[in-house]
């Protein structure tokens, strides 16, 4: 029997960016904190419009939200109302 397949980084955190967003939370005040399995799958991902990515002063962003590159066992976004994460893969 097969595992059910979750859902991919960037659809987990697009759903979750907007939900912060809706609650009130700026995009500026969030941060995702990424595995470097999800950098890479983020960046590979062809299914994602050029313009959700984005490679500027240095840090790389996703909808518009930065992202810290590796250093956690499991990707989250952080914001002021909380904290949502993903199991790593």
């Amino acid at each position: 029997m097969r595992s059910p397949k979750r859902a991919s980084a960037a659809q987990h955190f697009r759903v979750e960016i907007e939900k912060a967003q809706a609650a009130g939370v700026s995009r500026d005040d969030m941060r995702l904190h990424l595995t470097l399995n999800d950098v890479n799958a983020l960046k590979r991902d062809r299914s994602l419009p050029l313009a959700d990515i984005s490679f500027s002063g240095g840090t790389m962003r996703y909808l518009g939200v930065d992202i810290v590159q590796g250093g956690v066992s499991e990707s989250a976004l952080h914001h002021p109302g909380g904290q949502t994460a993903i199991d790593a893969d």
